[in-house]
């Protein structure tokens, strides 16, 4: 197994003499160590407060988009691991949430929902800021854009009109993540640890999801093949449900903290990639939750780099762990936090709070 990182590391800043009282001041890792300490309903509460350090990745046919916290998205090419493409936000707003395809971008903005044109165009809607409350996530299936709101809802928006069609009340809690099927089906997790169901011609949820675990759900994903709903909770715990009986198959703690992310390729029923703040990558069986395979980074088999180019790549090797292997004596450096991944024939692409990209590929 094989990964290259690719980013470029910021500039030495001069020490200030005056205090930093923002939490965003503090080293990322830091943030995570204290996290990882904290009990779960304090570990609960600071993972929303501070989503806005959570970096985000998306993959398709070669090209990796990436969202960094600094007003870019960054197009890169998995050949070259160059950046083709890069894509500014507008109005110094926060960007929440964002998927593509070969025509267009499709951001959550703040509280608006912004396209980018792959020719060069861009066009925001609603037309005013606060039309609807904070979002949270966001996805869309041609012609319509889905957003999770902090206060329980789901809201429809059809990206050629440009108007809401429909409020779904999903949640009593907000909602943190959804995932659409082609079949008209949302599907969306809250921070109240329920999932919820809704098609997109109804405006209430039409079913529940049930679950022994009912810590807050961090991310979600809808296999169509196997009609299989994968989600990622904060207490790191992988849940798995039948949608055509409404059935739990399995659940696993396959991390002692919180999953941010968790993936499978597109038309596969054999395994689930996950990852989150403990930095492991790990390998599941989509059917009964076994973990197959844990990788992290080998620190000392640094086999290639290129430090005068930007951004710097380097080639290293992974490392597979034993089942009883120890994650806290394994040393931060070989496992940053893993804030959102991708999955690819025989790779993964990975992002962390250091603004680096892993692509790791699998003989």
């Amino acid at each position: 197994m094989e990964l290259i990182s690719s980013g470029s590391k910021s500039p030495p800043k001069k020490r200030s003499s005056k205090p930093r009282a923002k939490i965003e001041s503090l080293d990322r890792d830091i943030l995570c160590t204290i996290f990882s300490s904290l009990g779960l309903f304090d570990l609960v509460r600071c993972s929303l407060v501070c989503k806005s350090w959570v970096d985000q990745c998306r993959m398709k046919r070669g090209l990796i988009l990436t969202g960094v916290g600094d007003q870019v998205m960054r197009l890169w090419s998995l050949e070259s691991y160059k950046c083709v493409e890069e894509y500014s936000i507008p109005s110094r707003v926060s960007l929440v949430d964002f998927d593509f395809d070969e025509s267009k971008i499709v951001g959550l903005i703040g509280t608006r929902i912004c396209i980018w044109r792959r020719n060069g165009a861009m066009s925001v809607f609603p037309p005013r800021e606060g039309t609807f409350l904070k979002g949270l996530c966001m996805r869309y299936f041609d012609p319509e854009a889905v957003v999770g709101c902090e206060d329980g809802t789901a809201r429809v928006f059809d990206m050629y009109s440009r108007q809401c069609s429909r409020i779904i009340r999903m949640h009593a809690a907000p909602v943190t993540c959804l995932s659409l099927s082609e079949d008209q089906l949302i599907i969306s997790g809250s921070s109240s640890g329920s999932v919820t169901i809704s098609g997109h011609s109804s405006d209430q949820r039409v079913a529940k999801l049930g679950s022994n675990n009912s810590t807050g759900i961090k991310t979600l994903c809808y296999n169509p093949r196997s009609y299989q709903v994968f989600a990622g909770t904060t207490a790191g715990y992988a849940l798995c449900w039948e949608l055509r009986t409404m059935k739990p198959l399995w659940e696993t703690r396959v991390s002692p903290n919180v999953i941010y992310s968790l993936q499978h390729l597109q038309h596969d029923a054999s395994t689930i990639v996950v990852g989150g703040i403990d930095g492991v990558l790990r390998v599941l069986d989509q059917n009964t939750g076994e973990v197959l395979s844990s990788c992290v980074t080998d620190i000392s088999t640094v086999s290639s780099s290129s430090e005068n180019k930007s951004p710097a790549i380097e080639r290293k090797r992974g490392v597979r762990l034993s089942k009883d292997t120890l994650i806290d004596r394994i040393p931060r450096s070989t496992r940053p936090p893993i804030t959102c991944l991708a999955v690819g024939m025989k790779k993964v692409v990975t992002t962390h709070h250091n603004k680096y990209i892993r692509l790791w590929k699998f003989d």
